[in-house]
């Protein structure tokens, strides 16, 4: 490990993504002065003739992590724009972890539970095998596969379900219900045959920079803790907000989408508990999540 990102005196840490959900939460654990918050604007994932300026200055002034949260996750869209998908989500890490290489950076990668075929019965384990259904998960794979080719010691984490500062399933489903709750918008319906870890995006960032500050390396599992359907997540946040509005259970073909979605997303988080890092609960996090200052019910849902 190159050093402790507690003790920097300087910016240390890079966040790629920055205006994301997750970078947003990066950036909050992080604090002011121990980060370089570099948005799409700073660092475009589609420019990778730029990475080397941006990487080389952080490195002269003394910076040592490079944390990627930046990733085409538009699911759908991945499916006809597979070119930019593949140019930003397999391509751009594989350039940013051979410079991290090269001017001794620390890189952490994030990536997701598409890798996955989404079939199964237990929790997915970082080393069983990956068999992506989509343009968007066998892009994000062979993001991973050139990370580590570059950087053997890099950190990957895989994460899924995420929701935090943006756009998201909560803050939709509750802007969804609200209208509902006013009679002014449909009956909702959300799918129930599709269950995963839904991870509240602070708990991710803090759990990300745990593994960090350990010197882990390689590839870890990092959600909230328990099982979900959509259904049962919808039902948990309308709930919490007071919005009694039915909510119809249906199947994944009620909604047709270009790009097919994995039925089983849970992921093995054994590994990352075994170097000290267990998230709470996703009831924990949903609970925390709409306490928090980027609530959706501070807007009422909408």
């Amino acid at each position: 490990m190159a050093g402790d990102i507690d003790n920097a005196d300087t910016p240390g840490v890079a966040v790629l993504g920055a205006d994301g959900q997750l970078g947003r939460a990066l950036c909050r654990a992080l604090g002011p002065g121990r980060v370089l918050a570099w948005g799409r604007e700073e660092f475009d994932l589609e420019r990778p003739e730029s990475f080397a300026a941006r990487l080389g200055d952080l490195r002269a002034s003394g910076g040592e992590f490079v944390v990627n949260a930046a990733a085409m996750t538009a699911v759908d869209r991945c499916e006809s724009e597979t070119e930019l998908a593949w140019r930003v989500n397999a391509e751009a890490p594989g350039a940013i972890a051979e410079l991290c290489a090269n001017l001794g950076l620390q890189l952490v990668h994030v990536s997701t539970d598409y890798v996955f075929a989404g079939r199964g019965d237990r929790p997915w384990r970082e080393d069983d095998p990956t068999a992506p259904l989509s343009v968007y998960g066998k892009s994000k794979l062979a993001g991973e596969e050139r990370v580590r080719a570059a950087q053997p010691d890099a950190l990957i984490v895989r994460t899924a379900w995420v929701f935090g500062d943006g756009g998201n399933f909560v803050r939709t489903i509750l802007g969804a219900a609200s209208r509902a709750a006013r009679g002014e918008g449909p009956a909702l319906r959300v799918v129930d045959d599709q269950r995963g870890s839904p991870t509240y995006a602070q708990h991710l960032a803090e759990g990300i920079l745990a593994l960090l500050e350990a010197g882990e390396s390689g590839t870890y599992h990092l959600a909230n803790s328990g099982v979900a359907s959509w259904w049962e997540l919808a039902r948990a946040a309308t709930q919490a907000a007071g919005l009694e509005v039915p909510i119809e259970a249906v199947t994944s073909g009620a909604f047709p989408r270009p790009a097919p979605r994995p039925a089983w997303s849970v992921l093995d988080l054994s590994r990352a508990e075994r170097a000290g890092v267990l998230l709470p609960s996703w009831q924990k996090g949903l609970r925390a999540y709409l306490e928090s200052p980027e609530s959706p019910l501070r807007g009422e849902g909408e």
